[in-house]
């Protein structure tokens, strides 16, 4: 708050100046007067003695008009000394014996000062709160200046890290040196987890500001364990549920099927001239049994193969390529195939120079499915177009998009198709978009989708 925004400023303007100008006036005008008279009393009678009597109430009103301006001068320093080092006890009420302009002026600043007061009550309060406030969450915080020395640190932090004697932000090397190399490189806006022990997994976010020309960092943390542990718990849950469906799905008839085909040699094989002799319709039913029990366990081999696909995606090993390249090489891959279903596949690259630092192979695999997919959606489409689109977002961080306009994916399946083994498909495993998710996951990325139904698809890969 300046001095122009505070109430009564204005009155001790109008107050205090308007009556220290009023008294300099009258007392200049005052030597002036005796000044005037006493010259014109020497001109007319020459007496030394009056002369001497006009020097001496000159000299007297010169200094009363001295100490009148010093008075001021010394009351405004006071004053502004006390805002100047916040000493808001002062008071100028009683101090007003040159007159009532002087105590006008005095219930001015003390009217300021009062103005002063309260606020800086009010900024402290609020200061007392969000002190309280910081203590009691359970979100861990830390301040750090460009040093490393620490500004705050709550108690949530404090119980978090279990540091004894948490002098600077290098004690997290006491902790974990991975810990410290992740702080001491995390930039403004950055996030990042690690794994401590077995119950610590903690999840920091930062941010920065200024305060007293010092930069600041400001670091919140909590522990995800309990919230990791559930989330695990939830995934394997589901995926025992998958299990089960798809085991129960080939399993059932498999054990219906060989109960029926016992039955069938029970009652159809019989025994002639020693030998075993089944009937035709026997033999056919046979046969058909035999052929499904084959089909449904080749369905059980391939759902297990397609699980150990899921569960041994191996780790990228990330070096930077230029994406014209990746564009390249697919629509080459692809090119025969596009043109049997007589798809267009074009890419758009902005900058054209734009490169990733990604597991190349990893990556063409992911896209390679989503045209895939891309082009299944466009069988009934008469825009049989798909579009590759790279660029960079807001935060400068590259991304790839794949765009079709086919039948799209309805709202209730769009939550869905992430999940291992959910297809929409009349023929397929339901991991491909699984798989995909969890490459961009190993790269610190994103893959998400927005589908209008028969307008547009756009899955995007996001890089960080």
């Amino acid at each position: 708050m300046g001095l122009h925004d505070l109430p009564f400023i204005d009155a001790w303007k109008d107050m205090g100046f308007k009556s220290f100008a009023f008294g300099v006036i009258y007392r200049v005008i005052l030597l002036v007067g005796a000044a005037f008279l006493g010259t014109t009393l020497w001109i007319n009678d020459s007496s030394y003695l009056l002369a001497s009597v006009i020097i001496l109430i000159l000299g007297f009103q010169t200094y009363n008009l001295i100490e009148y301006g010093n008075t001021t001068n010394k009351k405004i320093t006071r004053f502004l000394e006390s805002i100047r080092y916040a000493d808001f006890s002062s008071s100028f009420t009683k101090d007003s014996p040159l007159g009532k302009s002087f105590k006008e002026m005095n219930m001015s600043f003390n009217e300021v000062i009062k103005a002063f007061k309260k606020t800086r009550a009010e900024k402290e309060e609020q200061m007392l709160f969000l002190q309280i406030m910081i203590q009691h969450i359970n979100t861990g915080i830390i301040s750090f200046d460009h040093t490393g020395k620490i500004g705050v640190i709550n108690g949530a932090a404090k119980q978090l890290l279990k540091i004894p004697q948490f002098k600077d932000i290098y004690d997290f090397g006491k902790l974990s040196r991975s810990l410290l190399e992740k702080i001491l490189q995390i930039k403004p806006g950055g996030s990042f987890a690690i794994k401590i022990n077995h119950d610590l997994h903690l999840n920091f976010q930062s941010a920065s500001f200024k305060m007293g020309g010092v930069s600041w960092t400001l670091l919140s943390f909590q522990n995800i364990q309990s919230e990791l542990q559930k989330n695990e718990l939830e995934a394997w849950q589901n995926l025992t549920k998958v299990l089960r469906h798809e085991i129960m799905n080939s399993m059932t008839p498999i054990a219906s099927l060989a109960n029926s085909l016992g039955i069938i040699l029970e009652e159809d094989v019989l025994e002639v001239n020693e030998e075993l002799v089944i009937d035709h319709d026997g033999f056919e039913d046979l046969r058909e049994g035999l052929s499904t029990i084959a089909k449904r366990s080749s369905g059980l081999v391939d759902f297990v193969n397609a699980y150990r696909d899921y569960t041994s995606i191996p780790q990228p090993i990330l070096k930077n390529f230029t994406v014209k390249v990746l564009f390249e090489n697919i629509t080459v891959l692809l090119k025969e195939e596009m043109n049997k279903s007589e798809v267009c596949l074009i890419y758009d690259i902005s900058p054209a120079d734009l490169e990733i630092n990604a597991d190349q192979e990893l990556i063409q695999m992911i896209l390679i499915n989503l045209i895939k997919n891309a082009k299944e959606a466009l069988d009934k489409s008469k825009d049989k177009t798909i579009k590759l689109k790279a660029g960079l977002n807001t935060l400068s961080h590259p991304y790839i998009k794949v765009i079709d306009h086919g039948e799209g994916i309805v709202p209730e399946a769009l939550e869905r198709i992430f999940v291992p083994f959910y297809t929409t498909k009349k023929t397929g495993s339901g991991i491909g978009l699984s798989i995909s998710r969890q490459i961009m996951n190993l790269h610190k990325g994103y893959l998400e989708v927005n589908s209008i139904p028969d307008q547009e698809t756009v899955f995007t890969l996001s890089f960080v």
